[in-house]
């Protein structure tokens, strides 16, 4: 092989992705590589080998790897936020049901996309200082939190129940249950005599029903 033939062909390799692909097929490679080794388990080139683009492509769409994860996340969080949405429905037909089915809404995402999933609540987000990915994780749990202020105001008068504290309760039993019993990339499951949504609903009508929920 004569010297810079590596280089071409890694160019003709590149010449195969519009710019907007190459980084979408990273992305992809990232969710796939996370999902079989977790966030921490594999190099950026070996992102950029599995998005069969060259080893320098990924600088040319993130920083660093990183970056790349903090994508990820920042994704995640952003089809989060539209579950929980639909989910919460303006509180149709009631409150109470609504907000139940956020939680339901929580772990569905959880099982079905466990790998953005592990990254968005797991170190690699943690450590990122991306703006956007903050933002999306807020907005996540913005709707959860809207929808606790509606719950708390259809409780009996004379019940005191701060809405943020209702959200955040809610956030960690989700998370809790679906941390635990559906698992994730970068953890084993737990067994469970019952499905995980079950346990989840059992818990919230406890927890809501503690409240003052009325009936």
């Amino acid at each position: 092989m004569r010297f810079g033939d590596k280089a071409a062909g890694e160019k003709d390799q590149e010449r195969g992705y519009h710019h907007g692909n190459r980084r979408e097929a990273l992305v992809q490679a990232a969710l796939r590589l996370i999902a079989e080794r977790g966030a921490d388990g594999f190099t950026f080139a070996e992102a950029a080998r599995a998005a069969g683009v060259s080893p320098a492509a990924p600088y040319r769409h993130f920083r660093d790897q990183q970056a790349l994860l903090a994508e990820v996340a920042r994704r995640g969080f952003e089809q989060f936020t539209g579950q929980l949405e639909r989910a919460w429905a303006d509180g149709r037909p009631d409150p109470f049901s609504a907000f139940q089915r956020c939680g339901e809404a929580y772990l569905a995402f959880a099982r079905a996309n466990p790998a953005a999933y592990a990254t968005m609540f797991g170190p690699a987000a943690a450590r990122a200082e991306d703006a956007e990915l903050r933002a999306a994780a807020d907005r996540a749990f913005g709707v959860l939190r809207k929808a606790a202020e509606v719950v708390c105001a259809a409780l009996p008068p004379g019940t005191k129940a701060p809405p943020l504290m209702v959200a955040l309760h809610t956030w960690a039993i989700s998370h809790g249950i679906a941390a635990l019993f559906i698992g994730t990339p970068e953890g084993a499951r737990r067994p469970l005599p019952m499905p995980p949504e079950q346990l989840l609903e059992a818990a919230m009508l406890v927890y809501l029903k503690g409240l003052g929920r009325p009936g």
